[in-house]
């Protein structure tokens, strides 16, 4: 059995950052990964997807990007920098291990992997926000004559049969992908739930960099009752493209995707859909709003020389009456794409740890187990925790905290 200081699970940006933060503090430390280093953004990415954040907020501590700053990468440029990334912070990283279980173990931890077992006084879980894709129960009713794939499997309109599409979710994954199928000249329904509208661009510039300005992206979680409520929101409709165009129901409205209510169930080729498209618009607009007097504000208090706020950019979308009913094959539909988001899924992790849903109880990436420690979930430590950037802010938090844990078990051996 090996041992060593730091188990970190995962080799995404938030396992290879904290793995640089620990080799700085001279804090020894393994890296284990199922696949290849950031396997996900290789097999569960789509082709044409580009990052939602310019490559100035897509990089790592330790190694800058070439290139424009105000660029949207590719999402596989972005895997090779990441590869990069790990030559260059020298991560001690296991590749193609399986981790099978870890259970508590005298002094520390025990994590069975499929390439044999380590010792370990500390645990990071870097395994991400973006693990099993979700579908809801009333997926297994649908006929089976329609096809069901989920956004992570999807690669291009090619794979998919002919015929219509009915896209589930309409966050930033469902808008792009219901526009990129629309454009193959299938047709797309959309079913809309809560979903988060903002401009690419705001007065000047892109709008990750006005939500930075105005704090946003650097608020700390609020722990109350609603916490979890906030770590559910959608994230942004957004596209990153070269034009820095918009994406929005509207843009696909106008386009000729068809809008719809939220899923509510499905029974063989028939699919129940809620009456909340005005209302989920409305609510969606209110919150886009409130963010874009958020930044107002803080350029009027720096006293920042910005362009004038463009009125089409607070203009609300008022979508048209939603049908309640949809039959699927009088529609024309044969393809279900579900982009409703993900849930995480630990059933290796044998610890007292994990709420009713099987999610990591966690407050700013430290559990209930001593030594074991999270990284890359959703308004960890501050709003752009899942942000590439904002993991390096998070390891940086944490780093001293791991360090801390070890040297109290240190001297509690002693």
């Amino acid at each position: 059995m090996s041992r060593t200081d730091v188990v970190i699970i995962g080799a995404g940006q938030a396992g290879l950052v904290m793995s640089r933060c620990l080799t700085a503090r001279g804090i020894a430390h393994i890296v284990l990964e199922r696949g290849r280093i950031a396997e996900r953004w290789h097999s569960q990415r789509w082709n044409s997807l580009h990052l939602l954040t310019t490559a100035a907020m897509s990089m790592l501590p330790g190694l800058v990007h070439v290139g424009d700053p105000g660029a949207f990468m590719p999402a596989s440029t972005f895997a090779a920098y990441l590869a990069s990334y790990a030559e260059a912070v020298a991560a001690p990283i296991i590749s193609g291990v399986d981790v099978t279980s870890v259970e508590a173990a005298a002094g520390g931890y025990r994590v069975h992997t499929s390439a044999g077992d380590w010792r370990t006084r500390a645990i990071v879980v870097a395994t991400g926000a973006c693990d099993t894709p979700y579908r809801p129960a009333a997926a297994q009713r649908l006929d089976a004559s329609i096809m069901q794939i989920d956004a992570a499997d999807y690669r291009a309109p090619a794979q998919l049969p002919d015929g219509g599409v009915l896209v589930v979710g309409a966050s930033s994954t469902g808008v792009q992908l219901a526009q990129e199928i629309h454009a193959s000249g299938r047709p797309v329904t959309l079913a809309v739930g809560d979903h988060t509208r903002a401009p690419r661009r705001y007065r000047g510039d892109d709008i990750f960099a006005r939500m930075e300005l105005a704090g946003i992206l650097d608020e700390p979680p609020h722990m109350g009752a609603n916490l979890e409520q906030v770590r559910r929101q959608p994230s942004l409709q957004l596209i990153g493209r070269p034009d820095h165009s918009e994406l929005n129901l509207e843009v696909l409205s106008r386009g000729g995707v068809q809008l719809a209510g939220r899923l509510a169930d499905m029974d063989g080729t028939r699919v129940i859909l809620g009456d909340n498209l005005a209302r989920s618009a409305g609510a969606s607009h209110a919150r886009m709003v409130r963010m874009l007097d958020r930044i107002d504000q803080a350029i009027a208090a720096q006293g920042l020389d910005a362009p004038a706020s463009d009125p089409a950019a607070r203009a609300p979308f008022l979508p048209g009456r939603d049908a309640l009913t949809l039959d699927l094959h009088r529609a024309g539909i044969r393809t279900v794409m579900w982009a409703a988001g993900y849930a995480r899924r630990y059933p290796w992790l044998k610890l007292p740890v994990l709420d009713d849903r099987g999610e990591i109880v966690q407050r700013g990436g430290v559990t209930g187990a001593p030594g074991v420690f999270t990284m890359g979930l959703v308004f960890m430590r501050r709003r752009r925790s899942p942000f590439i950037d904002g993991c390096a802010l998070d390891a940086e938090d944490l780093a001293p905290m791991i360090a801390a844990h070890l040297d109290l078990a240190a001297r509690q051996v002693a």
